[in-house]
C-alpha cells in the first residue's frame, strides 16, 4: 500500500476462474473454431459481476504513490504475487472512463496497480461542502452498504476487466482524507462591535464575522481567543447543529463609556490540525453611550451688575452647564425655577438652548434694584442642575454715551465675517460716538484681543474706523470677540460687543504624518493583503480639509489605495526573488477648489520565506580523474544556488551516497576522495548530491555526480603462459617453415594504449636460435626455416612482452625453452639444462606495431584537450580489447580442432588448466 492508503473493501465475493486444462484434444478444424466461438460468451455469462473496492488516500501527495493493487485485492494474485493457472491468457485492466476522477490516478493496464497522477489532488477545490458525501469521477455512482460519512470525499473509478472470458465491471470508490493545508481566514480584516456601558458582567454578544477554514473535521476552525483583552473581555465558542463554531464575546467586567469609549484587540482563530494553523482580524470594540450621566455647572452663583439705562438686548449673563454623555443624551435645556418672581421673567429673558440672559424690558423707577435669578439645567431623566444669578442694577441719572456702528465688512446680526488672508488694514466698520445730552466729552477705546485697531477717522470728530492689523488665520482662531468701549467725563461708559468670525479659505496643503512610510510584507502573501493604511490631514475646515488618496504614477498596477479609507493594499502575490523592494509615491488631495495636495513615498520591503528549493547549475555532474590521483585532491565544484535570501539561502551539501569515499566541502562546493582511487579496482563512480537549505522546514535538491578514472599506465603486462621460465616444448625436426609452434600469452589490467601488448624477442641462445621468430602483435611463435641435423638440441629464447603505455611503457619477461630432437630420451638432462643461467645477450629491439604514438600532442596540448583525448582513446582501447578477445576465442577453438587433428597440445588462453603438470611432460609437433 502506499502512503495514507488504508486496507480496500471489497463488497461482493471473490472472483472463481475456471480450472486449466491439462490436455487438448484432437478436434477437427472446424470444431476448434466453433468452440473458440462459443467459449467468450459462455465465460462472460458465468462471471460478469460488479464489484466495488474502497480505498482511502490523503489530498496532495506526489505522483506515483501506490493506492492500489487491483489484482491482488481482487483476489487475482496468489501470496506470492503472482496469477492462479486459472487466469489464461493474461488479464488487462482500463478505465472505462477518463472523467474528472481519472485524472488523479495512473492505472496500470497489465498488474492493475492504481498510483496517483502529476495532477496533485487538492481536496478542498475538488470536493464542495455539502450535507452528504462529495463524489467526483467519471463513472456511475454505486450503491454500497459502506456509505460514506457526511464530510468524505470520494473519486469514482470504472475500471474494466478483461478479457472478455474474465469481464468485469470493478467500481473503485477512493475518499479523500483531508489534511491541514489551510489555515483560518476571517472574512474581514476589520470586525467592529458595539457594547451598551451599562452591559452586566457575563452578557453575551455573537461576532458577525466568524473564520472560515476550507479544511473539515478537526482541521477547521477549533478555537478562538483575543490577544489582549484589557482584563474586561473574554471569548466563547458555541457549535450550531450544522457543527459551525460562533464565537461570542462575554463581559467580565465593568464599563464606562466616559473613561474608555472603545477597545481595540486582534482576534485570533486556530484551527485544531497538527501543527494548528492561525488566522487573525482587527477587532474594535466600541463602548455606546447611556444617559449614566446629568448636568452640572462649574459654578453655583455668578453676580452681575446692570445700569439702569441700560438699552433693550443687553447681554446680562451666559450659563452654560456640562453633559459627559453623547448626543441626545447631553441635551441642555435652560428654565427658570418656580421661584423666580414674574417681574423679574418680565426683565430678563432666558433662552432656552443658549443659556444667554438678555434685558427684554426697559428699567424703569419702580424695578427692583436686585433680582435673585434661580436657572435650573435640565438634562433627559435627571435631576436639573442649579445655578443662581444675582443682577444688581445701578441707578443712572443721566443717559449714557451712545454707539452708533456702520458695518463695511459682511454682518449678520452682529457678527463680522472676514476670509482668512484678508490684507492688512481691511476696514470693519465706522463707529460714530456721542453724547445725548451732549453736554459731556466722549472718549472711546477697543477692548479684547486680536490683530485690530481702532483709530480716529480725520478730519471727521467722533468718527472711529476698526480695522485689521495683520492677516487672519482660519487655523489658528476661528471666532474673535472685541468690544468698543465708550465713556464720558463722568464715568460712564458703554460697550458694544462686536463678534468677527474668521472664515476658512483653501489655504493648506494635506500633511501626512508621516513623509516616508517604511513598510514590509512576507513574499506568498493572499490576494489583496492590507499593507497600512495612510493618514493625512489638512487643517482648513469642511470640504476644503476632506481629503482623498491616490497612488502616484510610478506606482504598480497591483497595489490599490482605497481613496477614501487611505487602506493601502496589494492585489497580487509577491515574490522576492523577482523583487525585493517597492519604491514609488503616494498623493493626498484636499476638495478645496483649486485642490491642494502634498506627496509621501511609500517604500515596501518583501520579507523572504523559504519557497525555493537549492538549485545546481546541472542536473548531472560528470568529472574526469587520473586514478592514483592524490586523497583528498581537488576533484571538481559542484555549484549550486538558492534563490532565497539569508539563512533560507544557506546551501550545505552532502554525499548521499559513498561517504566512506568521497566528502564534499559544503562552503564551496569542491568534491575530494579520502583515499587515492585505482582504476582497475573501479573504473567510475556514480554519487548523488544533496544540498539542503537553512530553512525551517528545510527544502533540498538532488544531483547525480558521475567521477571516471581515467587510466595511467601502472601496470606491467602479466605473462599467462607459459607460467615458469623452466617449461619446455618438443619440437619435431619435421615441423614444416611457417608452423606455429607456441605462443606467449599476456594481459595488461590497464585500458587502452596503456593496455596494448607487444611481443619481441631479445635473447637467443641455442643451435640456430634465428630459426624462430614471434609475432609482435599475437605473440605466436613460428618456425621460419627446416631444421637440420646440426640443429637439435635445446633453444632459449628470452621474450620481452612490452605495453604501449605514456609516458613509460612497461614490461615483463619470460623465457621460452624449445627442445629441437625426435624424442625426449633423458629428461633429467634436459632440466639440468633449464636450471643453468643461460648466457643470452640481450638485443634492446623496439617491436614493430604499426601504432603512432601521440605523445607530443599530448605534451603540447592542455589539459583539457588531453582529458578528451584520453576518453576517445579508452573507448577505442576498449573496443580493441573486445575485439581481441573474439580474435582469441575464435583461434582457441581453431586450437582445439588442430589439436584432434595434428595430436597437438594447446593450453587455452582463459582456461585454469594446471600448467606445473605440463612443464616436464614434452609436446610433439608435427606436421600434415
Amino acid at each position: 500500500m502506499g502512503k495514507g492508503v488504508a486496507a480496500p473493501l471489497l463488497s461482493s465475493p471473490s472472483l472463481t476462474m475456471p480450472h486449466p486444462r491439462t490436455s487438448v484434444p484432437l478436434f477437427p478444424q472446424h470444431l476448434i473454431v466453433f468452440l473458440l466461438f462459443i467459449g467468450p460468451f459462455n465465460c462472460f455469462a458465468s462471471y460478469s459481476r460488479a464489484t466495488e473496492l474502497f480505498y482511502s488516500l490523503k489530498e496532495g501527495l506526489p505522483a506515483g504513490v501506490l493506492i492500489g493493487s487491483l489484482a491482488r485485492d481482487l483476489r487475482l494474485l496468489t501470496g506470492d504475487g503472482q496469477r492462479p493457472p486459472a487466469l489464461q491468457p493474461p488479464l488487462s485492466f482500463t478505465l472505462a472512463s477518463r472523467g474528472l476522477g481519472g485524472q488523479y490516478v495512473q492505472l496500470d493496464n497489465r498488474s492493475g496497480e492504481l498510483h496517483t497522477s502529476a495532477l496533485e489532488i487538492d481536496r478542498e477545490a475538488l470536493c464542495v461542502e455539502s450535507s452528504g458525501a462529495t463524489i467526483i469521477g467519471g463513472g456511475a455512482a454505486a450503491s454500497s452498504s459502506s456509505s460514506p460519512s457526511p464530510e468524505s470525499c470520494l473519486l469514482l473509478l470504472d475500471v474494466l476487466v478483461l478479457p472478455q472470458e474474465y469481464f468485469r465491471l470493478v467500481k473503485v470508490k477512493i475518499t479523500i482524507q483531508d489534511v491541514n493545508d489551510n489555515a483560518p481566514r476571517f472574512p474581514v480584516p476589520h470586525i467592529r462591535l458595539s457594547v451598551p456601558e451599562n452591559a452586566p458582567v457575563n452578557t453575551r454578544l455573537a461576532i458577525e464575522h466568524p473564520a472560515l477554514d476550507p479544511d473539515v473535521g478537526t482541521n477547521g476552525v477549533q478555537t478562538y481567543r483575543l490577544r489582549d483583552n484589557y482584563g474586561v473581555f473574554t471569548l466563547d465558542v458555541e457549535e450550531n447543529e450544522s457543527g459551525e463554531r460562533t464565537p461570542y464575546l462575554i463581559v467580565m467586567g465593568a464599563l464606562d463609556r466616559e473613561a474608555r469609549e472603545e477597545y481595540v484587540t486582534v482576534i485570533v482563530a486556530e484551527d485544531g490540525g497538527t501543527p494548528p494553523l492561525v488566522g487573525s482580524a482587527t477587532l474594535t470594540i466600541g463602548i455606546s453611550d447611556i444617559n449614566d450621566n446629568c448636568p452640572q455647572f462649574n459654578d453655583s452663583q455668578v453676580n452681575v451688575t446692570l445700569y439702569g439705562n441700560s438699552t433693550l438686548g443687553t447681554h446680562v449673563a451666559t450659563v452654560h452647564a456640562i453633559d459627559m454623555d453623547l448626543g441626545s443624551n447631553a441635551q441642555i435645556t435652560y428654565s427658570y425655577s418656580q421661584k423666580v418672581p414674574q417681574p423679574s421673567r418680565d426683565l430678563f429673558h432666558l433662552d432656552e438652548n443658549t443659556g444667554v440672559i438678555t434685558l427684554s424690558s426697559k428699567i424703569d423707577g419702580d424695578s427692583p434694584r436686585l433680582h435673585r435669578l434661580i436657572i435650573l439645567g435640565n438634562g433627559p431623566g435627571c435631576i436639573p442642575a442649579v445655578i443662581t444669578v444675582l443682577v444688581t442694577i445701578i441707578k443712572v441719572m443721566m443717559r449714557p454715551p451712545e454707539v452708533v456702528p456702520r458695518f463695511i465688512a459682511n454682518e449678520v446680526e452682529g457678527v463680522v465675517y472676514l476670509k482668512e488672508l484678508e490684507p492688512i488694514n481691511t476696514p470693519i466698520a465706522f463707529f460714530t460716538i456721542k453724547d445725548p445730552d451732549e453736554k459731556y466729552k466722549v472718549n472711546c477705546y477697543l477692548n479684547g484681543d486680536g490683530p485690530f485697531r481702532l483709530s480716529p477717522y480725520k478730519p471727521y470728530n467722533n468718527e472711529y474706523l476698526l480695522e485689521t492689523t495683520k492677516p487672519l488665520d482660519y487655523e489658528t482662531q476661528q471666532l474673535y470677540e472685541i468690544s468698543v468701549v465708550a465713556w464720558n467725563s463722568e464715568g460712564f461708559h458703554v460697550n458694544k460687543i462686536i463678534k468677527v468670525q474668521v472664515l476658512d479659505d483653501n489655504d493648506n496643503s494635506p500633511v501626512f504624518s508621516q513623509q516616508l512610510i517604511e513598510l514590509s510584507i512576507e513574499e506568498n502573501n493572499v490576494p489583496n493583503a492590507f499593507l497600512t493604511k495612510l493618514h493625512a490631514t489638512d487643517a482648513d475646515s469642511g470640504e476644503r480639509g476632506k481629503v482623498s488618496y491616490f497612488l502616484g504614477p510610478d506606482a504598480p498596477s497591483y497595489f490599490s489605495l482605497d481613496k477614501t479609507t487611505g487602506i493601502l493594499t496589494v492585489s497580487t502575490q509577491l515574490d522576492r526573488e523577482e523583487k525585493e523592494k517597492y519604491r514609488y509615491t503616494v498623493k493626498a488631495v484636499d476638495s478645496g477648489f483649486p485642490p491642494r495636495e502634498s506627496i509621501a513615498t511609500v517604500a515596501i520591503t518583501v520579507l523572504d520565506k523559504n519557497d525555493n528549493s537549492p538549485r545546481f547549475i546541472n542536473k548531472d555532474f560528470s568529472f574526469f580523474v587520473p586514478e592514483n590521483f592524490p586523497g583528498f585532491g581537488e576533484i571538481g565544484v559542484i555549484s549550486v544556488t538558492d534563490a532565497d535570501a539569508g539563512q533560507n539561502g544557506w546551501v550545505a551539501l552532502s554525499v548521499v551516497n559513498g561517504s566512506d569515499i568521497f566528502v564534499i566541502d559544503t562552503g564551496k562546493g569542491v568534491l575530494r576522495a579520502k583515499v587515492s582511487l585505482d582504476r582497475e579496482q573501479q573504473s567510475s563512480y556514480v554519487l548523488w548530491i544533496e544540498a539542503v537549505d537553512g530553512g525551517d522546514p528545510a527544502l533540498s535538491s538532488t544531483a547525480k555526480i558521475t567521477v571516471l578514472l581515467l587510466d595511467i599506465n601502472d601496470n606491467p603486462p602479466l605473462v599467462l603462459f607459459p607460467q615458469s621460465n623452466m617449461s619446455y616444448l618438443l619440437v619435431l625436426p619435421s615441423t614444416l617453415p611457417g608452423s606455429a609452434i607456441t605462443e606467449v600469452y599476456a594481459v595488461d589490467k590497464d585500458t587502452g594504449m596503456n593496455a596494448v601488448i607487444a611481443y619481441s624477442i631479445i635473447g637467443r641462445r641455442g643451435p640456430r636460435p634465428e630459426s624462430f621468430r614471434i609475432d609482435p602483435k599475437t605473440g605466436n611463435i613460428t618456425l621460419e626455416e627446416s631444421l637440420m641435423q646440426n640443429d637439435y638440441g635445446l633453444y632459449r629464447l628470452l621474450v620481452k612482452v612490452s605495453d604501449h603505455g605514456y609516458p613509460e611503457p612497461l614490461h615483463s619477461t619470460v623465457m621460452v625453452n624449445l627442445f629441437v630432437n625426435d624424442t625426449v630420451s633423458n629428461e633429467s638432462y634436459i632440466e639440468s639444462l633449464l636450471r643453468k643461467e643461460p648466457d643470452i645477450n640481450v638485443e634492446e629491439k623496439q617491436p614493430q606495431i604499426s601504432i603512432e604514438p601521440t605523445h607530443k600532442k599530448i605534451e603540447s596540448a592542455s589539459c583539457m584537450p588531453t582529458l578528451v583525448a584520453l576518453s576517445i582513446i579508452s573507448l577505442v582501447s576498449i573496443t580493441l580489447v573486445t575485439g581481441m578477445g573474439i580474435y582469441i576465442c575464435l583461434r582457441k577453438g581453431k586450437k582445439h580442432h588442430r589439436t584432434d587433428e595434428n595430436l597437438e597440445v594447446q593450453i587455452p588462453l582463459n582456461g585454469r588448466i594446471n600448467l606445473h603438470m605440463l612443464e616436464k611432460k614434452p609436446v610433439e609437433i608435427s606436421n600434415i
